[in-house]
């Protein structure tokens, strides 16, 4: 059966679709959209009834959730990749931080509040509160970013890409979207990670044509 992963490059799918080019892994796709009724449907409500993605099957094990499937498939398919530090290690603790804050600080109290009240501001309703609340709540967080990259480390970890790379370097680009002037350091960061061979081909592999 294999890998199947539902979810297009438009979405944070993008991370895991970046994730398996990272790992050379081979998988099926399913590049559905949201709020397009394909994340409605039944076949894919019996694997998330939340109805959003992405969604990993792996041999009928179903996984949710960015964040949790870029470290699933980095502990299960890179053990020789170093995309992800030894589990129980501090590293290993810190990493998951970083992964922690992307998806907090970052996405869901900064870029999805912008998504919502910019891109679906028909469905969601217009807040510029709301909306510039955000953009300084980035400004403000991602200086944390700013701040580990001053000793001239190349991936938030040190030496090595890891999936914390992929999940912030995904809420960066989001706020590159929104015109959020970004500090030099994190500009030039993520400017090296979508360099990255496995990036540009996640990116072809995942946009419906």
């Amino acid at each position: 059966m294999g890998l199947t992963l539902w979810g297009n490059g438009q979405s944070r799918a993008q991370s895991v679709h970046w994730m398996l080019h990272e790992l050379e892994v081979d998988y099926e796709k399913h590049l559905i959209g949201s709020r397009t009724g394909e994340t409605q449907t039944e076949e894919f409500l019996r694997l998330n009834p939340q109805g959003k993605i992405p969604v990993l099957e792996d041999d009928g094990f179903v996984l949710k959730e960015s964040a949790a499937i870029v470290t699933y498939l980095a502990e299960k398919f890179g053990a020789d990749k170093n995309l992800l530090p030894h589990g129980g290690s501090k590293e290993r603790a810190i990493y998951d931080q970083w992964c922690f804050f992307a998806m907090m600080e970052l996405d869901a109290q900064s870029t999805y509040i912008l998504h919502k009240h910019v891109n679906l501001a028909h469905i969601y309703g217009e807040s510029p509160t709301a909306v510039e609340v955000a953009k300084q709540t980035f400004l403000k967080q991602v200086r944390m970013v700013d701040r580990a990259l001053e000793d001239g480390r190349d991936w938030i970890m040190g030496e090595y890409f890891t999936g914390a790379d992929i999940l912030l370097v995904g809420t960066i680009k989001f706020a590159v979207e929104f015109r959020i002037a970004l500090p030099e350091r994190v500009s030039a960061y993520a400017e090296r990670a979508t360099s990255r061979k496995a990036y540009l081909n996640s990116v072809a592999a995942s946009n419906p044509s």
